[in-house]
This record gives C-alpha cells, structure tokens and sequence, in this order.
C-alpha cells in the first residue's frame, strides 16, 4: 500500500517529479488525483496517513457519531411514530465507537485503491521539508536514510492543527481535543467543552445526546447570522444543555486534577461560579501547521499563522503553492479540495475559476444542523448594501413535520435593488444538504426571483429555500 512507498515513478531514482504535494490531507489527495489525470508526474509526502484530518481525526469520525446520536434521539421518540420498542433504551457507546472507526477505514480503503491501483500515485511516509524551491527532503518514518524529491513545482497542504488554552496543556485524558475525542475509549460521565464554535457544538450535541453531562463554555456559532447563532443557543436550553455563553476563562480558571478538571465562569449576569467535569475538551479554533516545513528557508512569507496565498493558491514563490487550512482563508475539507484542484490546473496552464469564499457553504452537523453561504445580514449591511431579506420556518413545511424534525428556518439576504442573492443560512433539518442550492446560486449569481421561480418538489424540505426567497418578494405562500 502507499504508506510503504519508499521511492517513485520518476527519473533520477524514481525521485524527480514535475509535482510534489506536502502533505496528504484531503486538499493534498485531491490535488496529487487531478494532477495524474492531467499527465502529470505526481508524488505526495505524508508524515501520519493519507487522508489527513478530516477523514481521520474530523469530518468522518464526528459525522459518524453525531448519526449515532441521532439514531439514538429517534428511537427514543420511535412510539410517535407507532413504533413500540419494548424495554429499556440504552445507548452503547463502544458500538458506537466502533462504527466510527469502521467508517473511517472504509473510506481509507477507497482512497488507498485510488492511489495504489487507480492511478498509481507514489506516497512517500515521513517527514516533509523544503528546502529550496524546487527540492522536498524527506525524512522516512521507517528510520531509513534521508532522501531528497526534486520537482518543477510544489504544494503545500500541511492543514491545522486544534489550538489550545495557553497554558492548559492537552494530557489527552483530563484535556482533550478533536483529535483524541475521535478515538476515546470510553464515554465519561461530564465534559465542559470550551468552544462555541463548529467543534463545539458538534461534540456538545454528540455527548449530551449521549447522555453525558455538557457544560458549553463561549458564544455559540458566533460566525454564523446573529438570528442563526440565537436560535441555536434557545435550542439547546430547550434541550437542557448548560450554556455559559459570555464567559472567556483563562489558565488561571481552570484547575486540571487527577480525576476532573474544575473552571470557573462568570455568566451574562455577572454571576461567578465553578463548574466540575470529568473531561475538558478544548475547541477554540485552529491554527496552521507552518512549524519546521522549510518555510524560511525558500523565504515563503507568513501572515498571522498562515501562509497568504493569491487567487490562484501561489504562494509569493510563483511556483510553490498552499492549499486548505495552511493558507488560513476557510479551514474546511471541501474547499481545500477545490483549492487543491485550482492550484493544479493552474500549475497546467488551464486558467481555472478562482475560488470566491463566500460561495463556498459552512455546515455544522449538531442538533438542529446549520448551513450557510455567502453574507450574514450585519455583513451585508456593514458592506454598504441596502438589504432584503426573507425568512421561512421549518414548522409549516410538510416534510419536516412527517420526519419529526421541525425546529429551525431558513433567512435568505439579497440587494434591495438588484434581488442578487447575498447570503443564505438555514438551521433546521437537512440543512448541510439544502445549502448546497444556495452555493450554486452564489456561483451563478442567481436572483432571489429566480430562486422563487425554480420548482422545489413537494413535499421536501427544499421547499423552504423557494418559501423563503417568496417571502423576501413579498408573497410566501405557507405562513
């Protein structure tokens, strides 16, 4: 398998190629892919696994067990639905677990197959560092010899990493991170999650669903619309997580012991107070693994953390690139894939479309899911644009009704004297899914007249994004 590749399909050795990617994350994977089928001799370094964090520590693993979640809460309310489910209703968290886990290596399996049989890509395990603007060392993971990879051009897909309390460090036991949640192998009986961000709320609607205590420490979704964000944090007091949304605790805040770690919080109030748990989870936000990668040595330049690159993912050497979370502009999986593939037919003399970040959808898969693109409604007015915008709620929809999941709406933004669409953000069922509409209306520079005018089959969900664009026009039919 690639994890054993110890040389390559080019000349001098097997170790020339035209193309080298740093780092075999999803951005990297996808951009060594489109590379081979452009023709182009490709090789990637890895240090841990390809596929980086989002199959392996990320995206994958914490879908997985947010569905168990789910499933859970479903059969929970399964009578609703006439269906009797006799005895008591347990939740088995090893199952779980390991259901993650085979997710995950089924998807690696298919990746492996890509890269060894489909297209034949060589895979070099070790650590990456460049060191001119042409030339990666290599320092093998099987303790072999170092070795140098040559290549008219290079990729830098080094990703992130989770970010921690200065001066509350991960133990991996009592403070954790993405990371090691991924791979507990146990559930505890309480967590206080630091983080109201996507991480956060993610793993807080994981384990409360579990049944484990959850204090939620931070604003929730505080980069999300304002009414998305508020309507979030009353779902969850509905679902009677703890919240401490205002309070921004430091090292001298938190005590880690042996058996708990201890924080103290002031609330919206002002009211001080300590809250116990047996684990500490850590999700303020990420930063860029730029560390030791030979940065300085070909003079890349860095800007808070990250590597800036321009619209066609250069960096300021013309012929080394960054892609996904490295370069710091949106740190998600599916727009380090269109980087990766921007940046390679770029690299191929295909003048491909740059990638304008507010076409490219956020979700966050908690409990109700949120999907968003484009502008929030402050943005947009802080921007200049007169604004419109468009609301429809989850509840009159039929299908959210039949499917038992009816919390949430979805807000269209667009120019008041244009009707372009601005933004997008639905909270509420399937809303990971919907979004995708808007994004292709984002890329389209599509009208909210013209949203109105598709027909949205009934009855789906989708039918809020029509019901929505209709009530900024005017004339919503169902509310």
């Amino acid at each position: 398998m690639a994890e054993n590749t110890t040389g390559g399909h080019g000349d001098a050795g097997g170790r020339t190629f035209d193309l080298v990617v740093l780092g075999g994350g999803t951005g990297g994977y996808v951009a060594a892919i489109r590379a081979k089928q452009l023709g182009l001799n490709v090789a990637v370094v890895e240090e841990i696994k390809l596929g980086g964090t989002c199959l392996h520590r990320g995206c994958i693993p914490t879908k997985a067990m947010l569905k168990s979640a789910s499933i859970f809460d479903d059969v929970k309310s399964a009578a609703e639905f006439g269906v009797n489910v006799g005895g008591e209703i347990t939740f088995d968290y090893g199952t779980a677990l390991g259901r993650s886990l085979k997710v995950v290596e089924t998807q690696y399996k298919g990746l492996m197959y890509l890269f060894d049989r489909k297209h034949k890509i060589p895979v070099f395990m070790g650590r990456g560092k460049l060191l001119d603007p042409h030339s990666v060392g290599v320092t093998p993971n099987d303790g072999g010899s170092p070795f140098t990879l040559t290549a008219t051009d290079i990729i830098i897909n080094t990703g992130s990493r989770p970010r921690p309390i200065e001066g509350v460090p991960y133990d991996g036991v009592r403070v954790i991170n993405s990371d090691h949640a991924v791979v507990l192998d146990h559930l505890p009986k309480s967590f206080i999650i630091r983080g109201g961000g996507a991480t956060g709320v993610e793993w807080a609607s994981i384990y409360h669903r579990y049944g484990s205590k959850v204090s939620l420490v931070g604003r929730i979704v505080p980069s999300e619309d304002k009414e998305v964000s508020d309507h979030l944090t009353k779902s969850f007091q509905r679902q009677k997580m703890d919240l401490v949304v205002d309070a921004r605790p430091t090292a001298d805040d938190i005590d880690v012991k042996a058996d708990g770690v201890s924080m103290r919080v002031t609330d919206a109030k002002g009211k001080e107070r300590v809250i116990d748990a047996e684990v500490l989870l850590v999700a303020i936000g990420r930063q860029g693994n730029i560390e030791d990668i030979g940065l300085e040595t070909v003079g890349i330049t860095t800007e808070k953390g990250y590597i800036p690159v321009d619209p066609m993912l250069r960096t300021n050497v013309p012929n080394i690139y960054a892609i996904g979370d490295v370069n710091g502009q949106q740190l998600l999986a599916h727009t380090a894939m269109h980087m990766g593939m921007i940046a390679v037919e770029h690299i191929c003399d295909l003048d491909p479309y740059p990638l304008d970040i507010l076409n490219s959808p956020c979700c966050t898969y908690c409990e109700p899911e949120i999907g968003s693109v484009g502008l929030t409604e402050r943005q947009a007015r802080d921007l200049g644009y007169e604004v419109k915008v468009g609301r429809f709620p989850m509840r009159p929809n039929a299908k959210a009704l039949i499917e038992g999941h009816a919390d949430g709406f979805t807000k269209m933004v667009a120019d008041a004297e244009t009707d372009d669409l601005l933004g997008v953000h639905i909270i509420g069922p399937h809303a990971t899914e919907l979004i995708a509409e808007a994004g292709l209306g984002r890329l389209l520079q599509t009208s909210v007249s013209e949203i109105a005018m598709a027909v949205h089959p009934h009855p789906t969900v989708s039918e809020v994004m029509g019901e929505a664009a209709l009530d900024l026009l005017g004339h919503a039919i169902h509310i």
